[in-house]
């Protein structure tokens, strides 16, 4: 059996996922110190602003130690779990420590990336380039080489660049002082070389929980409020990033939304008879794969629509590509995976992909790689009764289309007054590059096709 001594220590660190996220959430380890992993095994689940993902570790080895509990939300590049691995050169023996904080080997500094697997969000590929840090300014000084092992895995937390020197102190100790209100900066180090620990912030709080009331400083004002008639929930993850999301697109894009009520019925009948086609047998058939059809039919007649706008180049990028959104509510927030190149895709083959994806929205399984690219958005606002809508846009699309309810209402059909199936759609669009005449006929086709739905024959 290899005994620790044998072993070296690695540091899984919250993984840069290259898609502009800085942070995460865990929500659930499935590992405890103590617990033997293998390379590619799930340790926990996190949550990005994208959405809940898992995360194997690279290695095999021994759970020597969780840095953060559930809950914490840990920046990109943090250490989050250690693990003792097997067969390793041991490393060089450290500084010694007080006895109440374990020591623990340093990470290798600036360790070149392994030829094989590296640690990535599901969804994500490998970042193809390094993170580079700024140097570290003012004067050059010359540290043992033990010591300077210490300062570089402590300053890499500490920050660079700032012109000054921050008090050296791990993540979870900084945590702690975060927690108990304490400043690192009053803070008088124990550790070697300099480094605070558990102990010395400990410390530095018990003097003021046991100081007297003496005449209270005017304290910052503490928001209260009544637990039985309010309850107050922390905005993070998916939901944060979606009304950030949300914000900057009501304020950067001009928004217009166009309105049209149409008879839906013929569609409807499609609908039921295309459940008893021997083709779409154990698919997915509702109005919404034929309201998607006849979406990307108007996009293929209008194709201008399927386009984005390049602020930085002064640009507009048009797609010859469609990958449909559809917008969905799940418990985490709204999030809209979209389906890639759904113009090639046969109705049964969209049916398919509409199925697979809803099913995926609603286990909370959806993945970060399932949201990027799309390029127009349908969200149907009627499966809760609602008439119509005016929809933002997804964040880099040019329109969103919203389905209202579908309803049995007098209409005139043939010069008489009957009960049709009736709805009402609304379609959003960037008007920088989006003028009222092409929005118009694209809203304009989807109707048509809705009412006439052999158009998708004669039109496709």
């Amino acid at each position: 059996m290899t005994t620790m001594t044998e072993a070296s220590v690695r540091e899984f660190k919250m993984p840069d996922v290259g898609e502009g996220l800085t942070e995460a959430e865990i929500l659930k380890w499935y590992v405890q110190p103590g617990d033997t992993v293998t390379d590619g095994q799930v340790v926990c689940e996190v949550e990005t602003a994208k959405a809940a993902v898992e995360l194997p570790i690279p290695y095999d080895g021994v759970v020597r130690e969780l840095h953060f509990p559930e809950g914490t939300t840990v920046d990109v590049g943090t250490p989050i779990i250690a693990v003792a691995v097997a067969g390793a050169a041991a490393p060089e023996a450290p500084a010694e420590r007080p006895a109440a904080e374990p020591a623990r080997p340093k990470e290798e500094p600036a360790e070149p990336k392994p030829e094989g697997r590296q640690p990535v969000l599901v969804g994500y590929g490998v970042a193809t380039t390094s993170t580079k840090r700024r140097p570290r300014k003012g004067p050059q000084v010359t540290v043992p080489a033990p010591a300077q092992a210490v300062r570089t895995e402590l300053n890499g937390h500490a920050g660079a660049g700032t012109g000054t020197s921050r008090p050296l102190a791990k993540p979870p100790v900084r945590k702690l002082a975060k927690d108990l209100g304490v400043d690192l900066a009053a803070v008088t180090p124990s550790g070697p070389d300099g480094v605070i620990t558990r102990e010395d912030v400990h410390a530095a709080a018990a003097p003021v929980a046991a100081a007297p009331a003496a005449a209270p400083a005017a304290p910052s004002p503490v928001a209260s409020y009544d637990t039985a008639r309010e309850t107050r929930l922390p905005v993070k993850g998916v939901r944060k990033a979606t009304a950030q999301a949300m914000v900057g697109s009501a304020f950067t894009a001009p928004h217009v939304t166009e309105f049209v009520t149409v008879d839906v019925t013929r569609t409807m009948k499609l609908v039921e008879e295309l459940k008893q086609d021997k083709d779409m047998q154990g698919l997915r058939v509702n109005p919404l794969l034929l309201i998607a059809k006849a979406l990307l039919v108007a996009i293929k007649r209008n194709p201008d629509i399927n386009a984005s706008w390049d602020e930085a180049n002064q640009e507009i990028v048009l797609k010859h590509y469609v990958n449909l959104g559809i917008a969905a509510a799940t418990p985490r927030g709204l999030i809209v995976p979209n389906v890639k190149d759904a113009h090639a895709k046969t109705l049964p083959q969209l049916a398919e992909a509409l199925g697979e994806l809803v099913a995926t929205a609603r286990e909370g399984k959806t993945s970060p790689a399932a949201m990027q690219g799309g390029t127009v958005t349908i969200t149907n606002v009627g499966v809760f009764g609602v008439d119509t809508g005016t929809p933002l846009l997804n964040p880099g699309e040019s329109a969103i289309l919203a389905v209202g309810a579908i309803k049995l209402q007098p209409w005139v059909h043939k010069g008489k007054v009957k009960p049709r199936q009736v709805t009402t759609l609304a379609l959003s669009f960037d008007h920088r590059l989006v003028d009222g005449e092409l929005g118009s006929k694209v809203l304009a086709d989807v109707a048509a096709v809705l009412e006439q739905p052999k158009r998708l024959i004669t039109w496709a």
